[in-house]
């Protein structure tokens, strides 16, 4: 079976895929999963990345994903998942990978959100306008009731918040003072949030910046947050920010299990700093092939 992504669009919904991702964090925390730590191929000629995402939990494949953060009128990643029959090692579905990498990444920083914002959060920051801005605008919009979304990047603001109805900042810090659950989607390589910006009890997804000698988050975060990670060997090697800060409250996936609490108090600041992992990928495909199998038998 071959899936491309307009077949995968139909067949992928975000309200599924974050109870799908929320299991699947927990496993991997549960140690049910086998999951090496992502291998990068620099291709140091074009300024991009290629990585080799394996994993076998509760499916068994990998993820082959390239990152061209410098590419203009074309998505800055690519990707193929391919997945395998565990009990023979026969190929079972090879699918395209970028618009499941998209919304997993979104799906699992909702599960963050869910266990980690305030319930009466109501004020969404988001910084960027590219795809995980989108993702996540969708996806946490499942999660909580906001009454004000704002947006931020130095260039599309004004078109994203036209045609998402929410409103266009002049800055990062206007977008974020008063927020209660702040996104950081963007390309950075050195820190765009920065911690004097942020309200008691705010929670934090940021999804970028995830090489070593990359930062997204100033010092000021770091040491205010009590920092939530996929997997702990995966953001100690990929994510500056999280090497920066060198300390780590949990994984989520412990807190899906209710063996690691989430938010102690309302005056808490969280950050959920995501790295995306192979398991995620997996897990995602595997739903995707499940509802594929399911539509050719309806």
């Amino acid at each position: 079976m071959i899936l491309n992504e307009d077949t995968i669009r139909g067949l992928l919904h975000l309200d599924e895929l974050i109870g799908v991702m929320a299991g699947a964090l927990a496993d991997l925390s549960a140690g049910k999963v086998e999951q090496p730590v992502r291998v990068i191929v620099p291709v140091t000629e074009y300024q991009g990345f290629f990585g080799v995402m394996p994993a076998y939990g509760p499916a068994l494949g990998a993820k082959l994903v390239t990152f061209y953060p410098n590419n203009h009128g074309m998505d800055t990643h690519h990707a193929i998942i391919v997945l395998f029959k565990p009990e023979t090692g026969e190929p079972l579905v090879t699918m395209d990978g970028r618009l499941i990498t998209e919304m997993r990444t979104a799906a699992v920083s909702a599960v963050a959100t869910n266990l980690l914002a305030r319930r009466q959060a109501s004020v969404l920051a988001i910084l960027g306008t590219g795809v995980q801005a989108r993702s996540h605008l969708q996806a946490l919009r499942r999660i909580r009731q906001f009454d004000e979304t704002r947006v931020w990047s130095p260039r599309h603001a004004r078109a994203f918040a036209d045609d998402f109805g929410v409103h266009a900042a002049v800055s990062a810090e206007e977008a974020v003072r008063g927020a209660d659950v702040v996104v950081v989607a963007t390309a950075a390589t050195t820190p765009v949030l920065r911690g004097a910006w942020l309200s008691p009890g705010t929670h934090i997804n940021a999804v970028g910046a995830v090489r070593p000698n990359w930062r997204e988050l100033d010092d000021d975060v770091l040491h205010a947050s009590r920092i939530f990670v996929e997997s702990r060997a995966a953001a100690l090697h990929e994510s500056g920010d999280v090497i920066a800060a060198s300390e780590i409250s949990a994984e989520i996936g412990e807190v899906v299990a209710g063996t690691q609490p989430g938010r102690r108090s309302d005056q808490e600041i969280t950050l959920f700093k995501s790295v995306g992992v192979a398991v995620e990928d997996i897990a995602a495909a595997d739903l995707v092939y499940r509802n594929a199998l399911r539509a050719q038998t309806s």
